[in-house]
């Protein structure tokens, strides 16, 4: 049941990225680097997160891939180099989990976290973090959005993919 849970996250974690990228393409630049009280600052602080974050755990991961300096490093200034790298990224990580096998769930991660503080945790835990992590950073994306005046963005309930998968 775990490869299959995983498999679906990885899917709705593309499919939820490519609908919110829709949503702030929508604004004009100045409006998505907007300080909004938002953790990271604005809308594009805070989709330049995700994907730092997310080249942080790939490289953990796989042992491959960039090495962001800092957790609210910009690493995209321009929103279409932003919103080409995520697609990027986001179809590097549906790869990298659905070519997994149910075994290397398992596999034990030993990685160091921002501060240099060292931790140990199962691939499927990290896998669910990574996740997780997006579809909470996407939520206050979601709320910058509506503080911009997007009145209703694109819903980003998993619900709303399973329904549409059949």
């Amino acid at each position: 049941m775990l490869k299959p849970h995983l498999d679906q996250l990885a899917a709705y974690n593309r499919w939820a990225n490519r609908r919110i990228y829709t949503d702030a393409a929508s604004l004009p630049d100045a409006a998505r680097k907007r300080p909004l009280g938002l953790f990271f600052g604005s809308v594009h602080g805070t989709l330049n997160h995700l994907l730092v974050t997310d080249y942080i755990w790939m490289r953990r991961f796989t042992g491959d891939g960039p090495q962001p300096e800092r957790l609210n490093q910009i690493l995209h200034e321009d929103f279409d180099e932003l919103r080409a790298a995520r697609e990027r990224l986001d179809e590097r990580i549906l790869a990298f989990v659905t070519g997994l096998a149910t075994a290397d769930y398992e596999r034990m991660l030993d990685y160091k976290n921002s501060t240099g503080k060292t931790f140990r945790q199962s691939l499927a835990s990290a896998l669910t973090h990574l996740f997780n992590h997006q579809a909470h950073h996407r939520g206050q994306v979601n709320a910058g959005l509506t503080i911009l005046g997007i009145h209703e963005p694109a819903s980003l309930d998993l619900l709303v993919l399973q329904r549409a998968s059949g």
